[in-house]
C-alpha cells in the first residue's frame, strides 16, 4: 500500500495522510466568484486539486471519495456587474458558471462530487452566525454580525502572521460599529437594490467567510480531511474560515490537512492587466492551446512553487502530448505505473510523475503510458482531436526562421525600411525576438497570431 504524503499549511511539514474515514475521504476546495471568465491563475487550483481527486480515487484503500467545490453567487462584484449591464443577478451567474464549467472541462477537470451554490445556504449561514453569537465569538452591531477575534486564542494559527502582518493582509475596514479593527462581517445590511434576505438582524447577505463554512458542514460534516485553494486565500479567508467554523463547532480543527497552491507568472512576471498579460481560459483555448496542453503546463511544476505560463512551455507540451497520443492510441490501458503513483502520493509531485511518464514512453509502455497519464488527467477519451489534426508549429518555426534571415540580410544591405516592417510584423503577430552574439532568439508571446506574420508581404 503506497503512503500519502501531503504538506500541511498549519503544521509547515509533509504528514501522512489519514483520513477521518477511509470509507469517505472528504475534501473542500474554495471556487469561483461567478462575475467573468476565469483567467488562468484560477485554473491552476482547478487541476491542481482534480489531480489529487484522481489520486485518492486511484487508492484501493478509500472507499469513496467526496469532493466539494463551491460558487460564490453572492458578491458586490456581481452585483456591480447586474447593475451595470441591466441584466438580473441570476443570469450572470448563471451564465458565468456554464462557462467555468465548460473551460475547466476542456481542461479535463473532473466534475466534483458537489458544487453548491452560496445562495442555497443562506439558512445555513444565518444559523452559524446565531451560534458564534450564542456562544460569545461573534457581535450583532448596527444590522450586521461580526466575528470577534479576540474571542479565538487561536487566531493566526493557519497562516502563521503575526497581529501586524494579519492587520495590513486583512485590508481592515475601520467601522464605528466594530469591536476590534480586526473582525470580520458574517452578516452585513442590503440596500433595496441590493440581494437581500430575512435574518434576525434585519435583511441582509452574507460575508464572503461565512460562505464556505457554512457549505462545508453542511456537505461534509464539521471536521473533514483536505482544505483547498489558492495561497491567496490563507489568509484571511481560510483563517476566518477556521476560526468561525472550530468556534461554531467546539472543535479543534476545521480541516485536518490544509492545501495551498502557488502564484502563476507569465513570462516570468505577475500577471496583471496592466502589463498586458492577463488571459483567461477562453483566451488561451480560443488562440488554438489545446486544453490537455494547458493543463500539461499547470502540472510541470509542483503545486506549491509559483509557476511561468510560458509560449515554449506550450510547444514542448503539444509535442510530449502528441508522442505519448500516438504511441498509446488504439492501445488498451494497463495497470498503473508504481513510479508515477509514488510521485503523486509525495505531496502530488506532478513534475516528478512527469519524468516517469516519459521513462514508461522511452521503454514503448503504452499500457501503462495510457494508465498512468490518465491519474494526471492526460490522453482522456474526448481531449484529444486536437493531436490528430497536423501540427502547425513546424510550419511556423519555418516561417519565423525565414523572416529572421531575411531581416539579416536586409540589414546587411542597409535596408532599413524592410528590416523594420519584419521587425513590426513579429511584434503584431506576438513573436518576442532576442538579438544576441550567437544570433537571433525567439519566442511566443501568449497572444500569438500567425496570421499577422503571413500579412507581410
Amino acid at each position: 500500500m503506497t503512503e500519502i504524503q501531503l504538506y500541511n499549511t498549519a503544521s509547515r511539514r509533509k504528514e501522512a495522510f489519514a483520513p477521518i474515514d477511509p470509507d469517505n475521504v472528504r475534501m473542500y476546495v474554495c471556487g469561483p466568484t461567478v462575475y467573468d471568465r476565469a483567467h488562468i491563475g484560477n485554473a491552476r487550483p482547478v487541476v491542481v486539486f482534480d489531480t489529487l481527486f484522481r489520486l485518492l480515487r486511484h487508492m484501493p484503500e478509500f472507499a469513496k471519495v467526496t469532493y466539494v467545490r463551491n460558487f460564490t453567487d453572492v458578491d458586490d462584484k456581481i452585483n456591480a456587474k447586474s447593475a451595470a449591464t441591466g441584466r438580473p443577478i441570476r443570469d450572470i451567474t448563471d451564465e458565468t458558471i456554464q462557462w467555468y464549467l465548460d473551460d475547466m472541462g476542456a481542461l479535463g477537470a473532473l466534475e466534483p462530487t458537489h458544487m453548491p451554490r452560496c445562495t442555497d445556504y443562506i439558512g445555513e449561514m444565518v444559523a452559524m452566525s446565531e451560534r458564534l453569537i450564542d456562544k460569545g465569538f461573534a457581535y450583532a452591531a448596527e444590522g450586521h454580525v461580526l466575528f470577534d477575534v479576540s474571542s479565538d486564542p487561536n487566531y493566526g494559527s493557519l497562516s502563521h502572521r503575526s497581529l501586524d502582518e494579519m492587520m495590513e493582509g486583512a485590508r481592515v475596514e475601520v467601522a464605528p460599529y466594530k469591536r476590534g479593527a480586526m473582525d470580520f462581517v458574517l452578516w452585513k445590511p442590503s440596500s433595496e437594490d441590493e440581494p437581500g434576505w430575512d435574518s434576525p438582524w434585519g435583511r441582509g447577505r452574507p460575508g464572503w467567510h461565512i460562505e464556505c463554512s457554512a457549505m462545508a458542514e453542511a456537505l461534509l460534516g464539521e471536521t473533514f480531511d483536505i482544505h483547498g485553494g489558492g495561497i491567496d486565500l490563507s489568509f484571511p479567508h481560510h483563517e476566518n474560515e477556521r476560526a468561525q467554523s472550530c468556534c461554531a463547532h467546539g472543535t479543534e480543527r476545521m480541516a485536518q490537512v490544509w492545501m495551498h497552491n502557488g502564484f502563476l507568472m507569465v513570462e516570468g512576471e505577475k500577471m496583471s492587466k496592466s502589463l498586458g498579460n492577463f488571459f483567461t481560459v477562453r483566451d488561451l483555448l480560443d488562440q488554438g492551446y489545446p486544453g490537455e496542453v494547458i493543463r500539461f503546463v499547470l502540472l510541470s511544476t509542483h503545486y506549491r512553487k509559483p509557476m511561468d505560463w510560458t509560449a515554449k512551455a506550450a510547444e514542448e507540451a503539444e509535442k510530449t502530448l502528441r508522442k505519448w497520443r500516438a504511441l498509446t492510441d488504439g492501445v488498451a490501458p494497463g495497470e498503473a505505473d508504481g513510479d508515477v503513483v509514488a510521485a503523486l502520493a509525495d505531496d502530488l509531485n506532478t513534475p516528478r510523475a512527469i519524468a516517469a511518464l516519459h521513462a514508461l514512453a522511452g521503454k514503448g509502455d503504452a499500457a501503462a503510458l495510457a494508465a498512468s497519464a490518465a491519474l494526471l488527467g492526460f490522453l482522456g477519451e474526448g481531449m484529444g482531436d486536437w493531436a490528430a489534426a497536423p501540427a502547425a508549429a513546424a510550419d511556423v518555426s519555418a516561417r519565423i526562421e525565414a523572416l529572421l534571415a531575411e531581416r539579416l540580410a536586409a540589414r546587411k544591405a542597409k535596408d532599413f525600411a524592410r528590416a523594420d516592417a519584419i521587425r513590426d510584423a513579429f511584434a503584431a503577430a506576438g513573436v518576442i525576438v532576442k538579438d544576441t552574439a550567437q544570433g537571433a532568439e525567439w519566442e511566443l508571446a501568449p497572444g500569438f497570431d500567425a496570421s499577422r506574420l503571413e500579412q507581410l508581404g
